[in-house]
């Protein structure tokens, strides 16, 4: 692929405003070919996060409100709706069952379930889920909502049991995988079960280090090569395939 002719790399989920050198990091973005979804975490955030990325080539933004962040600003639900019809991605949705948040899980649950039917009224989105301790109760809302009908869901940096990868698998959905999710051997076996072809790949940055510091998103050429690994393809191939789940 001619170089400025469209991505080599997949950054699927990262929290580009999370960052000092944001404005910057979009220009990166660009110059290393990585197809970033900046993901935001309050539906406040959306307009600025799009403005800065308006004119970028491979940035895409996306509208979401943090399942961690529900019970301290469940009112944004109206500002979600009202963006909304000017997003084609979402995210970072979800629920969080670990124990900091799992006093909120049932408001989560009713924010979730709000947000993915007013997705799927208008159809055609692509929404990156957050499914802490709680996989199996995003994949009901995904059904319930009738959400998988109309659009489709990534599972970011999933961490669920095989049995829940199978029911994700079998409704469609996809996973995007960070390096952090390959630094075990529970884990690698846990991806390698997934279809090569419902992949994508993530940093989550901020959030993950590297012995060379905040992971950034093009630091998933790393996490290729260790894909590649994984299923036994060429870095190349593996490069080549994630490429061909994104579009």
């Amino acid at each position: 692929m001619k170089k400025g002719t469209g991505p080599r790399w997949v950054d699927f989920h990262c929290h580009l405003d999370l960052y000092p050198d944001h404005a910057a990091l979009i220009q990166q973005c660009d110059q290393a070919e990585v197809a970033t979804l900046a993901v935001t975490t309050t539906p406040k955030a959306w307009p600025r996060n799009k403005e800065m990325a308006a004119q970028s080539r491979l940035v895409r933004v996306a509208l979401g409100l943090h399942p961690q962040l529900v019970a301290e600003r469940v009112e944004e639900v109206a500002i979600f709706e009202r963006y909304l019809p000017d997003a084609r991605y979402i995210g970072e949705i979800g629920l969080d069952g670990g124990p900091r948040f799992y006093g909120s899980l049932k408001e989560q649950e009713q924010v979730l379930d709000r947000m993915l039917r007013a997705s799927a009224e208008q159809g055609r989105k692509v929404a990156s889920l957050h499914s802490v301790r709680s996989v199996a109760k995003v994949l009901t809302a995904l059904e319930g909502t009738r959400f998988i009908d109309t659009s489709k869901a990534v599972l970011h940096w999933f961490t669920g049991t095989k049995a829940e990868a199978r029911r994700a698998v079998e409704m469609g959905c996809y996973f995007s995988i960070n390096a952090e999710m390959l630094r075990t051997e529970r884990h690698r076996i846990l991806v390698a079960s997934l279809p090569h072809d419902r992949l994508l790949t993530e940093t989550d940055g901020p959030f993950v280090k590297t012995s060379r510091g905040t992971v950034r998103p093009r630091d998933v050429e790393e996490t290729v090569f260790q894909l590649a690994e994984v299923f036994g393809f060429t870095v190349e191939d593996m490069r080549s395939g994630l490429l061909s789940n994104l579009r």
